[in-house]
């Protein structure tokens, strides 16, 4: 048994048996893995030195064949053993700090490196083949092979030095010269592939690429900027209507508020003013989101400035209409604002004319607080004018909720739900709001009991911005069917339906 043991060939095969054993049981452990190389590799080198066999010799001392043969293999698996030991070794301790891609690209060229010198050292050492004479024969295969693999070649050299370069990584949105654009989702050797705007797969070959001038969208940070022109009628001073800008960018929820928004005129003419917006997004996919968002903040403060729009498709190119005065003016405007209303889309204009004659106007200034954290708001207001934001104190700091705008409406959780608003609400400009009380509202719903299953989904819309933030677990539509229920018990409606 002890003189089996002793066999080198049995040697070789625990080893080799132990070694595969230990690499499966450390597959994620890089550090274990490259201890169990250099103790394969020193331990395989000293069984053939014991042995009388030199692994970087050409000499065999053997007469046996068989044994002859288990050094050829043994030699071969010791180059083969030292190479995989130096490259775990690259692998751990060869890292690029916050460049991963780099480093992987690093390690993928010294690997190969060591592969290949392994391969003609296994060449020379076990086959006796001379590596010199080897490599003088095989340059014209080479140069065929080269031309051969040419744009292959081109791809893969240009992929090394697009990565080590850092034009861009996974993640980024880019463009080429060419127009082609989209978020970048994988990167290799020879090609890189985008995802564009609908969802279609680009595939670009690195050569391509490496030659073409791109524009990194998210490089050298995350944010976006967005340029808009504006062209609105000179129905106002040029300053006026930069206000009016301005109250737009105050509106909006996606735009970020550092570094400011920039309004700038571009041209003046008796037909046009022209404005450039500029403004920076959080992220680029949020761009379609933003524009829809100004244009339709646009359109609510010009209608209740009294600026209309004209039909060629310029903002306010048609002078404005006649003011309306007293009584009628007061009327028109609860009016205007509740057509614009999804939470009275159910309502006839009988019923809107009804909550017109019951609003009252308010007037806040800057920074005033119109309904503070907690409190039950008597009334539902509807925004004529203005700029309101809706903020929340929170574990000693303030988080914003929601920004407002003319033909939005707030302090509908007292009147309709009975609810303390979960945040102050504050005018970020001057603002005029419309006021309905719960008794009008309630007239209303009285007559039509099936408006608070309308007026449940919407307020549910409301809430779910609330959900994420928080982290509610509770669905839209379990919202919306709670909320309904509330509206009915609090203005004692009945749950038949009604036309």
């Amino acid at each position: 048994m002890m003189q089996y043991l002793l066999d080198p060939i049995t040697q070789f095969l625990l080893l080799v048996a132990i070694v595969a054993g230990a690499h499966r049981l450390a597959q994620r452990h890089r550090a274990v893995r490259f201890a169990i190389d250099v103790a394969f590799f020193v331990t395989l080198t000293t069984i053939l030195l014991a042995n009388g066999v030199a692994p970087y010799s050409e000499t065999l001392t053997s007469s046996d064949l068989w044994h002859r043969l288990f050094y050829g293999l043994a030699k071969t698996i010791w180059w083969l053993g030292g190479a995989m030991m130096l490259i775990s070794s690259i692998r751990l301790f060869l890292i690029f700090e916050r460049r991963p891609r780099e480093a992987r690209f690093v390690q993928d060229l010294i690997a190969g490196i060591i592969y290949v010198g392994a391969a003609l050292s296994v060449v020379a050492y076990v086959f006796g083949v001379p590596v010199g004479t080897l490599i003088a024969t095989s340059g014209v295969f080479a140069i065929v092979l080269g031309l051969a693999l040419q744009s292959t070649l081109s791809d893969v050299f240009s992929g090394i030095a697009l990565n080590l370069g850092r034009s861009y990584s996974v993640g980024n949105w880019i463009i080429l010269e060419s127009g082609v654009q989209g978020r970048v989702i994988e990167t290799n050797w020879r090609a890189t592939h985008l995802s564009n705007a609908t969802n279609d797969l680009v595939v670009i070959p690195n050569s391509a690429l490496a030659k073409s001038q791109l524009v990194n969208l998210n490089s050298p940070d995350e944010t976006h900027g967005v340029t808009m022109s504006i062209k609105l009628a000179p129905t106002r001073t040029p300053a006026t209507l930069a206000r009016l800008l301005e109250a737009v960018t105050l509106g909006s929820n996606h735009i970020m508020r550092a570094p400011d928004p920039l309004i700038s005129i571009v041209s003046l003419t008796k037909e046009a003013i022209e404005f450039e917006l500029a403004f920076r997004l959080r992220d680029i996919s949020e761009t379609t989101a933003a524009k829809n968002e100004i244009y339709d903040l646009m359109y609510r403060h010009m209608l209740a400035a009294g600026i209309p729009l004209a039909s060629n498709g310029m903002f306010g190119t048609a002078p404005p209409p006649a003011a309306a005065t007293g009584s009628e003016g007061e009327l028109e405007t609860p009016l205007r604002l509740m057509a614009m209303l999804s939470l009275f889309s159910g309502l006839t204009d009988k019923e809107r004319e009804t909550l017109s004659k019951a609003a009252f106007r308010r007037s806040y200034a800057r920074g005033a607080e119109i309904i503070p954290q907690g409190e039950r708001s008597p009334a539902l207001m509807l925004i004529e004018s203005g700029v309101v934001h809706i903020i929340r104190q929170e574990n000693g700091r303030d988080i914003e909720l929601n920004r407002l705008s003319p033909g939005d409406f707030f302090g509908e959780r007292g009147p309709l739900i009975g609810a303390e608003e979960p945040g102050r609400i504050v005018a970020l400009t001057p603002v005029v709001a419309c006021e309905i009380g719960r008794d009008q509202l309630c007239e209303v719903l009285r007559e039509r009991p099936i408006l608070a299953d309308d007026i449940g989904a919407t307020l549910a819309e409301r809430l779910e911005q609330e959900r994420h933030l928080h982290g509610d677990g509770t669905t839209p539509l379990q919202h919306a069917q709670t909320l309904t229920n509330r509206i009915r018990q609090l203005f004692q409606l009945s749950h038949a339906s009604s036309a």
